[in-house]
């Protein structure tokens, strides 16, 4: 009986660490806080970009045919939350996002888009069957664009009062962060320190061309101006795995991606060959895998 539960408690580990990842490809998102023990989560830095880029506008319909936008929302905090009916960590942490809507409704306004959803009808009995009490509309292609793509459900956005997004979080996430957060901002006490980072691309895949350092990428061989030509070309550069993204961009959004990796690795080796010596030096990749697709 004894190895019975335990064989059962490890089944709900494994279960437990599959579901938080979220739904979709891997992503790498250095900005989103790591996953806490609960006694110490009052310890973990909140982290806010510091030149926050402007929220993309939109105008589209919620479910029962309103209005829904930011410009409708301006002067709150806005958590802008991309997710869809048949992804598990979207299901999981709608309770949590129904409970911080009620108890900051005066500060906060959760505006739910489902994504990859081809029946709003679906959508309307789940919402209605769920008791979601924020906005829900139907994400546009539009919008999936403008936010850089979604490559894993759910991510949400985090918009502050002025219209700025000051982060960006992938999956599930410990259901104290969006709060900790909504509170750094509202001034309130959090028991954390507040860090600032600049968006090289974890945010907005736009500003990837900011980067200095690529996951998987070794440009210790480099020189100053060898580095400064590579990263300009990985930025140039589309990649091959049909992600429809610069070599750049695509190390940032899917560190397993191997088709980047071995991209970018070649240049990096082609362009520390031409240097004063004329010896080949090469980049060692670090930590493939496969390429996982949505």
């Amino acid at each position: 009986m004894e190895l019975r539960l335990k064989s059962v408690w490890l089944l709900l580990l494994l279960s437990g660490a599959l579901f938080a990842a979220g739904c979709g490809r891997s992503q790498t998102t250095y900005a989103d806080s790591a996953a806490a023990k609960p006694e110490a989560q009052d310890s973990e830095p909140i982290r806010f970009v510091k030149n926050p880029d402007v929220a993309p506008g939109f105008e589209l319909k919620d479910l029962e045919g309103k209005p829904v936008s930011l410009e409708e929302a301006k002067g709150k905090v806005v958590l802008l939350n991309f997710w869809a009916t048949w992804c598990g960590p979207c299901r999981a942490e709608i309770a949590d996002l129904v409970d911080l809507q009620k108890r900051y409704r005066e500060k906060l306004e959760i505006i739910a888009l489902a994504t990859e959803e081809d029946d709003a009808d679906e959508v309307r009995r789940f919402v209605e069957h769920s008791g979601i009490n924020y906005r829900v509309a139907m994400a546009s292609d539009d919008v999936v664009h403008a936010y850089g793509g979604i490559a894993a459900l759910p991510t949400s956005f985090v918009i502050d009062a002025q219209g700025r997004v000051v982060q960006k979080h992938v999956g599930l996430n410990d259901p104290s962060l969006y709060e900790r957060e909504l509170k750094a901002m509202l001034g309130m006490p959090v028991g954390a320190k507040v860090e600032y980072f600049e968006d090289n691309g974890q945010v907005f895949l736009k500003n990837a061309e900011r980067a200095t350092e690529l996951p998987g990428v070794d440009f210790s061989r480099l020189s100053a101006g060898q580095k400064t030509a590579a990263l300009r070309q990985l930025n140039a550069k589309s990649c091959d795995c049909g992600c429809g993204l610069t070599l750049a961009q695509c190390r940032i959004n899917d560190s397993a991606c191997r088709v980047s990796l071995a991209k970018a690795v070649e240049l990096v080796r082609e362009i520390s060959g031409g240097g004063a010596k004329g010896k080949t030096k090469t980049a060692a990749p670090v930590g493939s895998s496969p390429h996982q697709q949505n």
